[in-house]
């Protein structure tokens, strides 16, 4: 170590990044009483979305309703930033249904940042953190780019910030997402520990000046009425302030992308590297459904203080004059100006086979991954993933190794984590979807399809009790919520109801589930509280 270096934190444990994942792990760990630090390239990308303005959604909505019935903070978060609401798929069952919130993007970043500063037992510090500390197999703590932070156990919630470049057209810059500065050094370290590092992008759309639009020619998609939150603290559903629209692509835009793939960087050879599952480009889309003659597009504000608008469905990393003919042929869009163009992002992230289903690295002990730099996608299931390994979940780093189970904070502190199976929730099942086996078959994302089946009726019919009762013993939920009413939560004269009418008038069988009652009471939503640490 240097002289001159000095030692600028001392605590349990250190979450590098502050996304999704990051803001999460670092929550659940310092509500369990772990003297954490938070360590972000930059204060203003904490709780970001630098894609898709929402939370919640297909495969996703549940997952935001099971972090917060392990005391996560997403739900609420989304709650109090929604700009609109609505259920998903109401004319499919139970099963398929997702709630999904429009959220403000510039608001969800600033609640988020606001619960972090407040949270006892957490400091925040903007940093790039450089090195991995490590004495006989086992994390010390972390260098960055000014001193030493001290630690017995890291969670590296990295993102797409390692060695992170946008590609749009021929124009290539070493910068992560939305003009922020990517992590540069820290992937040489992951590798002189042992970590087999590989190449992952993604991309998102352009933005969309909302004056230009003609929203006359596009469907308006309102946010429902009669909906319940995401969070069982929230005391009312969010108000539905702003509409989104849906129009489509057609023959012109396709013909427009086909005429210029050789420009593409996803088909010349400048992008090489792998796409996270379930985030296709519209190119990829085009080219692989040659059958399909359109393609759903929605336009989603991205804040009630900005006029900026996601195009969600025409992710690109096309050039900008081929961008701009593309967006110019949709119906709806014909004079609309780009605020900011599409982009494809490269970053590094690691071979899973390297971590144990617990996420903890095989080769050192006390240093543990989650979210994108473990090949996932989205905000829910990087969030899902932070929550769990930091001590709602239950990480067990030495059960591998025939020692006492203890998670991820655990090292200093030897507190006993409980364990809950993947048929007891959606978080527990990711790491092992999230995880490749040793065989040719890949398993589908666990938030989609897995052992916990029961998504349906666990966190819709009160069941989450069951995985409140199991947060408790780690205390990121230091009392239950109430004994959920009846009534609770409002499917049973809301959405979910129209779902099973719709299914009756076109003849369709359905099943009767336990909130399906006969004679539903009249007061549908009842606010529950709790005490969180």
């Amino acid at each position: 170590m240097d002289t001159q270096e000095i030692i600028e934190y001392q605590a349990d444990a250190a979450v590098v990044g502050a996304g999704h994942a990051g803001c999460e792990a670092a929550l659940a760990l310092a509500r369990t009483g772990i003297k954490t630090v938070l360590l972000t390239l930059n204060l203003d990308s904490i709780g970001f979305m630098p894609c898709n303005p929402s939370i919640g959604g297909t495969a996703k909505g549940h997952l935001v309703r099971e972090i917060d019935a392990l005391g996560g903070e997403m739900g609420i978060v989304a709650d109090k930033t929604a700009l609109q609401i609505r259920m998903l798929y109401v004319g499919k069952g139970a099963a398929v249904q997702s709630l999904r919130a429009q959220s403000d993007k510039n608001a969800y970043h600033r609640e988020m940042k606001r619960v972090l500063e407040n949270a006892e037992n957490l400091r925040i510090l903007q940093t790039e953190v450089t090195e991995i500390l490590t004495e006989e197999g086992r994390v010390t703590g972390v260098r960055t780019d000014g001193g030493v932070v001290l630690c017995r156990a890291v969670i590296l919630c990295t993102g797409v910030y390692l060695n992170a470049r946008t590609i749009t057209g021929p124009v290539v810059k070493n910068s992560g997402p939305n003009g922020f500065s990517a992590a540069t050094k820290l992937t040489d370290s992951l590798i002189k520990l042992g970590f087999s590092v590989r190449r992952f992008k993604t991309g998102t759309p352009a933005r969309l000046d909302g004056r230009t639009i003609n929203y006359a020619a596009c469907e308006r998609q309102d946010g429902d009425s009669d909906i319940y939150p995401f969070s069982f603290l929230s005391e009312r559903p969010p108000e539905n302030k702003l509409p989104c629209y849906l129009t489509y692509t057609n023959g012109r835009t396709h013909e427009i992308i086909l005429q210029n793939l050789d420009r593409s960087p996803l088909y010349n050879g400048v992008i090489q590297s792998t796409g996270p599952r379930y985030c296709p480009s519209i190119e990829t889309k085009v080219v692989r459904f040659k059958d399909k003659e359109r393609h759903q597009v929605f336009l989603e504000p991205e804040g009630a203080d900005t006029l900026e608008v996601y195009v969600q469905g025409m992710s690109t990393s096309l050039p900008h004059d081929v961008q701009r003919a593309m967006y110019a042929s949709v119906k709806g869009l014909e004079n609309a100006d780009i605020m900011r163009y599409g982009y494809a992002i490269e970053y590094d992230c690691i071979d899973t086979l390297d971590v144990l289903p617990t996420l903890e690295f095989k080769k050192v002990r006390g240093l543990y991954t989650a979210g994108q730099i473990n090949g996932t996608s989205g905000y829910e299931e990087a969030a899902a993933s932070g929550l769990r390994l930091s001590g709602a979940g239950g990480v067990y780093g030495d059960s591998a190794r025939q020692a006492p189970a203890r998670p991820a904070a655990g090292r200093g502190v030897h507190r006993r984590a409980h364990r809950r199976s993947r048929h007891q929730g959606h978080g527990r099942a990711l790491p092992h979807d999230d995880l490749p086996r040793r065989t040719p078959h890949f398993p589908p994302p666990g938030q989609r399809r897995s052992a916990a089946d029961r998504k349906g009726v666990c966190l819709r019919a009160g069941d989450e009790r069951e995985v409140r009762r199991l947060s408790q013993k780690k205390g990121t939920v230091r009392r239950a919520h109430r004994p959920l009413c009846r009534a609770h939560p409002p499917e049973t004269g809301g959405a979910l109801s129209r779902g099973i009418r719709l299914r009756r008038a076109r003849g369709q069988p359905h099943l009767r589930r336990p909130h399906q009652a006969r004679n539903p009471p009249q007061r549908h939503y009842r606010p529950l509280r709790a005490v969180r640490g």
